[in-house]
């Protein structure tokens, strides 16, 4: 039987999951691949901990040359994570004629075009199914089995660990804080979960599913992105009586000529919506193709076993093609980069949605007038409004949901209504909100 020899930087979690995947399921992967996959090496710089794993201690190095420089090898499997050194890693692999796994979504979103050039550059295979969604095999799906059709919509829950603390705070009722702890405990969560609730990690997979659709260089800084780390249990059980759930969501739509829209941020959809209802660490992807229609992918996000599966599935892939060399290269999305002009991504400001607002402000005479006046001024009108009777300070809460309007007429509405003497010193909080129409 052909054998695959592979190079494996990086012990950690995901690497000790994709050497077991190996392991235990290696007939299976023999049988269904027609070669036998050899992992050749093992490169971290912590070599003695044990993993739990019955592994020949010959295959492991403090010396990530010898992964890199090895002839024998012919994937490498780069599992490390962050920008630094791990381009540096995958760049040399690539130069070294050898083809590369990674499930390092950062370095992708970032640094993603300078590798998939290189790759190109040097006709060798670079694979990142892992890099989005954990064991969910979105970037197949979108390379291969939506190919034949125009991406106009992309909506998505990809950050298990925001997925998670929201749905706490959702159904016990409880604050952020006890939320993240809860988090933190069952190791959904990292301390401080930074990257996780501020957007960033959501806003990295989402530069990924964009480049895939799209097939042309994307600015992970041009994305928007917020958190949640300022929602309140307040603010859930008002969704709630307007009929929304909330969810910090990854949202991309094609525009045509004026580019394509690219966000992520708390957002309030309604309760009936199939993404208000992925619950816990789990992640889906709502993709809304001209041809195929809606498709919806769910599964684990992360976490040791699903993010193998997914690194596996990439090596099984590579094999393929190197046992076949008669067919021809595919460039990592499906199709030429190499001379993509970068995607126009719409500025936030010229965005028009409907939002949720509320603030708190001393229950008097003509209180929703003056607030309405500010409102038109900026060309927005209210759709609905709640004011409850719970007093904080002397003040209560006034909520409102608007009509669609324009972002930076919003913005500037906020700036002025916390400006008003009418309402309590604070920051008025702002969600946008989606129909659940793709």
């Amino acid at each position: 039987m052909a054998q695959i020899k592979i190079g494996i930087i990086g012990f950690g979690t995901v690497g000790t999951g994709t050497v077991e995947a190996l392991l235990a399921n290696k007939a299976i992967i023999s049988e269904r691949l027609g070669a036998e996959i050899i992992i050749k090496k093992i490169a971290d710089l912590d070599i003695r901990t044990e993993r739990g794993i019955a592994l020949d201690k010959n295959l492991l190095t403090s010396d990530v040359k010898e992964v890199l420089t090895d002839p024998e090898i012919d994937i490498v499997v780069e599992l490390i994570g962050g920008i630094e050194p791990a381009r540096t890693f995958i760049l040399e692999a690539l130069q070294n004629g050898k083809h590369v796994v990674t499930a390092n979504k950062a370095l992708m979103a970032e640094k993603g075009v300078e590798l998939f050039r290189a790759a190109e550059q040097h006709k060798v295979h670079l694979a990142f199914e892992a890099s989005v969604g954990g064991g969910i095999p979105v970037i197949h799906t979108m390379r291969e089995g939506l190919a034949a059709n125009r991406i106009r919509n992309i909506m998505g829950i990809l950050n298990g660990t925001s997925n998670y603390i929201l749905t706490e705070m959702t159904q016990k009722g409880i604050p952020y804080d006890q939320a993240v702890k809860e988090a933190q405990a069952l190791g959904y969560a990292e301390v401080p979960p930074t990257l996780d609730v501020n957007g960033t990690d959501a806003a990295h997979k989402l530069t990924i599913l964009i480049t895939m659709a799209y097939g042309r260089p994307v600015s992970f800084n041009a994305i928007h992105r917020e958190g949640i780390e300022y929602l309140t249990p307040e603010d859930i059980q008002f969704a709630d009586e307007f009929g929304y759930r909330l969810k910090l969501l990854a949202i991309a739509r094609d525009r045509g000529d004026q580019g394509v829209e690219a966000r992520v941020h708390l957002t309030m959809i309604p309760r009936d919506h199939i993404l208000g209802n992925v619950n816990g660490p789990f992640n889906a992807i709502y993709v809304d193709g001209d041809f195929v229609g809606p498709n919806l992918y769910y599964g684990q996000g992360a976490g040791k076993k699903p993010t193998a599966s997914a690194v596996v599935s990439d090596i099984m892939d590579i094999s393929r093609c190197i046992m076949q060399p008669e067919t021809n290269y595919l460039a990592p999305l499906g199709r030429d980069f190499s001379q993509k002009k970068e995607l126009v991504i719409k500025k936030m400001d010229d965005l028009e949605m409907i939002y949720y607002i509320r603030f708190y402000a001393v229950d008097q005479p003509g209180l929703v007038a003056v607030i309405a006046g500010i409102l038109a001024k900026y060309n927005i009108s209210i759709a609905s409004m709640m004011q409850k009777g719970r007093e904080v300070n002397g003040a209560v809460p006034i909520v409102m949901l608007t009509h669609e309007a324009k972002e930076k007429n919003m913005q500037k509405a906020i700036l002025e209504i916390n400006q008003s003497k009418e309402v309590s010193p604070g920051k008025t909080v702002l969600i946008r909100v989606e129909t659940g129409k793709l």
